[in-house]
């Protein structure tokens, strides 16, 4: 079964934002995904940088299963990971979920082409690694066979070796913190003076704990696995608590086969 639930009262999210019809027995079209998860437009946000994340968590707030997310994912989740994406201008991730996912790079889809470039956007959305050390594989496709140059984010006491290998691989280092630590508000001011203000961050927990902690997350796209693991798995967002929790509306939710797609926008 797939249903959209419809946020009908005055948080509602403006009309056109969702556009899937309910009770549809049909695959959600690449288009009506697309109008669900429109970033805002002028007036509601737009203009200026917007982070939004997308993660998966289990019944039981696991975020991960054996290390990695992909098991707790289905195909609506990668439906919908793909459309962010094709959304996005730039795709914010950390250093380990790199390595341990094998991260490509987003790939050019012909369906959101026009849509891109009438909004001024490159053929895909660029791949951003936070990472102090640079300790990253530069043979891998991630750095050999981008769309477009994938930008590592890094402090200004980053190791001018690495740097430098890095730039020899293609990618372009941007600096967005002191000593060798990434400042996260630094950083979504970095990719904005690149021109990417539409950022999309898929984790992983440390990098999205580090994002709430300093207060620049706009929105959490979160699927709900219908599972349950146990164990000692972390949580989507892991690092340093906040002195109040950060209060979120539910813009909308989607469903199929008791896995939700919910979407939340900071008050």
């Amino acid at each position: 079964m797939r249903r959209l639930f419809p946020v009908t009262d005055e948080t509602a999210a403006p009309a056109g934002e969702s556009e899937i019809p309910d009770g549809s027995a049909r695959e959600w079209s690449p288009a009506e995904l697309a109008a669900a998860y429109a970033y805002p437009g002028p007036g509601t946000g737009g203009g200026r940088p917007w982070l939004r994340a997308n993660m998966v968590s289990t019944l039981d707030g696991a975020a991960q299963h054996g290390g990695r997310s992909q098991p707790l994912s289905c195909a609506a989740d990668m439906r919908i990971f793909g459309v962010l994406r094709a959304l996005a201008d730039v795709v914010v991730v950390g250093a380990e979920t790199v390595r341990r996912e094998g991260y490509r790079p987003a790939r050019a889809r012909a369906e959101f082409a026009a849509a891109r470039e009438a909004a001024g956007q490159g053929p895909a959305a660029a791949i951003a690694v936070v990472t102090a050390g640079l300790e990253l594989d530069f043979s891998l496709p991630l750095f050999t066979s981008p769309a477009v140059p994938t930008l590592l984010l890094t402090g200004a006491g980053a190791d001018p070796e690495r740097v430098a290998a890095a730039e020899r691989a293609g990618a372009r280092v941007v600096t967005a913190g002191d000593g060798a630590a990434v400042d996260p508000a630094r950083a979504v001011r970095a990719l904005a003076a690149l021109g990417h203000t539409r950022l999309l961050t898929e984790g992983g927990p440390r990098l999205l704990g580090a994002m709430v902690a300093a207060g620049v997350l706009d929105e959490l796209c979160l699927t709900v696995a219908p599972l349950l693991t146990a164990g000692d798995a972390q949580r989507i967002a892991r690092g340093p608590s906040v002195t109040l929790p950060s209060r979120f509306t539910l813009r909308s939710m989607l469903e199929e086969d008791g896995f939700l797609f919910t979407r939340y926008q900071r008050n």
